[in-house]
């Protein structure tokens, strides 16, 4: 069965609503796959594992949803919300790129000024921190369906509680319905550590918060080591795929822009469940501004001046890109919006970020 973005999709609209963030990057993950695909067609996409009811009370994050470069990719969003698993042909492109300097693919790119300037003013203005917890409002709006909205706890311990209405967190947090992965924490870390540290650590750290076979830090052996391990545990798939030649490892710019994809999107989750920690949005902007791939201009949203940061498409395989819209004094996320460049976006999230006491939470009191 020949499979196109408008299958994934349809399906998509039809399943229940997925967390902010995870209609997105399903999207653009499959976008950047048939595009890396070259002229091979794109294949057999699995069936929607979790039709869900249109609402559910529980909802978890996305999983796998990052522009791949092996033979599968896994798009979904968990429990509750959907769980569609692509397995796709990614055919090494033909036209040959030239090989990356020794150690380019790790060492940290000239920053974007404005980001830095930002994120040293939030690391300077950051006296204490009240409450142990952020609480995330998210307004979702995906074309064709109604507004979606969920509301995240993410505690400074590391939980994390989403449902679907504002009542039915204390009772998330009293059965504990507590949704966090390793990943999450991972994310977070690398975040606080980018806020004052050294950036190629953290670029590092945070690439390094999902599995990936970059192989970053590692000698160029032991790259290719890491490499052909991948390769071998997706041997079945390339085989069902009549894939006789494994791709071969991406250099230069190609493995530049699949090594960003990977730091922007885990960057993004982290600012998306940190937001109202000062020094997560901090490292998170220091580390975005090290991406050449985004753009940084100054805007004004709802009155007050912003920071439109776009990903663009050279991150998602020339098919998307992302357009978060930051507070240009705080960093606070505002709004985040994915589609095809040039066009109106596809799914629209808006964020309200507070900090907040998980015992006042527990006890209705927010």
């Amino acid at each position: 069965m020949i499979v196109d973005e408008m299958d994934l999709v349809s399906q998509l609209k039809e399943a229940a609503p997925l967390r902010p963030e995870a209609y997105e990057r399903a999207r653009m993950t499959l976008r950047g796959a048939m595009t890396e695909s070259g002229p091979a067609p794109v294949q057999e996409m699995a069936p929607v594992l979790d039709a869900a009811p249109a609402r559910r009370k529980r909802l978890s994050g996305p999983r796998n949803r990052r522009v791949g470069i092996l033979g599968k990719i896994t798009i979904g969003a968990g429990i509750g919300a959907l769980a569609a698993a692509t397995a796709i042909v990614l055919v090494a492109p033909s036209t040959p790129r030239p090989a990356a300097p020794t150690g380019s693919t790790s060492q940290a790119p000239a920053a974007n000024i404005k980001l830095v300037s930002l994120a040293t003013d939030i690391n300077a203005s950051d006296g204490s921190l009240s409450g142990d917890a952020s609480l995330v409002v998210n307004t979702q709006a995906i074309v064709g369906r109604s507004p979606y909205v969920t509301y995240s706890l993410y505690t400074d311990s590391g939980e994390y509680y989403v449902t679907d209405t504002q009542n039915a967190l204390p009772g998330a947090i009293a059965g504990h319905d507590n949704l966090a992965e390793d990943v999450n924490a991972r994310e977070v870390a690398a975040a606080r550590y980018a806020a004052t540290g050294n950036l190629d650590t953290a670029r590092k750290q945070m690439i390094n918060a999902t599995p990936n076979p970059f192989g970053l830090g590692l000698s160029p052996a032991e790259q290719k080591a890491a490499w052909d391990k991948a390769l071998a545990e997706e041997a079945r798939i390339l085989q069902q795929k009549g894939v006789k030649t494994p791709p071969k490892r991406p250099t230069g710019k190609a493995l530049q822009g699949l090594i960003n994809n990977h730091l922007w999107t885990n960057a993004v989750d982290a600012l998306a469940r940190g937001a109202a920690n000062p020094k997560i949005r901090a490292g998170v902007l220091r580390l975005i501004s090290t991406i050449p791939d985004v753009t940084v201009k100054d805007s004004t949203t709802g009155g007050q001046p912003t920071l439109t940061l776009t990903a663009g498409s050279a991150l998602f395989q020339g098919s998307a890109e992302q357009v978060l819209t930051i507070n240009a004094k705080t960093g606070m996320p505002i709004r985040s919006a994915v589609g095809a460049p040039g066009k109106k976006p596809d799914s629209v999230t808006t964020f309200k970020a507070s900090r907040v006491s998980v015992a006042d939470v527990k006890a209705g009191k927010f």
